[in-house]
């Protein structure tokens, strides 16, 4: 994986491309909530938060707006074609984009260092020992200081 310089990404059909502009390979994080199993179609999703603008994207995006159990606003972006999902913001955290890391050009890079929502985890799937994980959401405090340690 590119590092130091831009990262890059895209949807399936390539309608939609995006470039990273980090110093350095994102750490990644797990999540197995319902949500996340229902939009990615798998046991879990994997995706890396960032400042919103350390992404830039080409191509249009096709955004799904709907308001969490908490009542603040989730803001998905997917390809109008394809359907991928690449990015969401969330009202609870600002200027903070948080990206499927799977749409990466290089995914099979990234290092997963936590996993969260784990009470809602398939019970086939072993976590690694010393990987932090959380039954539910992570504090944000502690899931910062994992995801930018």
């Amino acid at each position: 994986m590119q590092t130091g310089k831009d990262l890059t990404g895209g949807c399936r059909c390539g309608a939609v491309r995006y470039a990273l502009h980090l110093p350095q390979l994102p750490r990644a994080c797990a999540c197995h909530c319902l949500d996340c199993q229902t939009w990615s179609g798998s046991a879990f999703s994997e995706q890396f938060l960032l400042r919103e603008d350390e992404l830039s994207v080409k191509g249009a995006v096709t955004p799904y707006e709907f308001v969490n159990p908490s009542g603040r606003v989730s803001s998905q972006r997917m390809c109008p074609t394809c359907h991928t999902r690449i990015f969401n913001t969330k009202a609870s955290r600002p200027g903070i984009a948080v990206v499927r890391a799977g749409t990466l050009d290089e995914s099979h890079t990234l290092n997963l260092v936590a996993h969260i929502w784990v009470k809602r985890k398939q019970p086939w799937l072993v976590i690694p020992d010393g990987v932090p994980t959380w039954p539910e959401a992570a504090p944000p405090q502690d899931f910062i200081a994992v995801l930018f340690s």
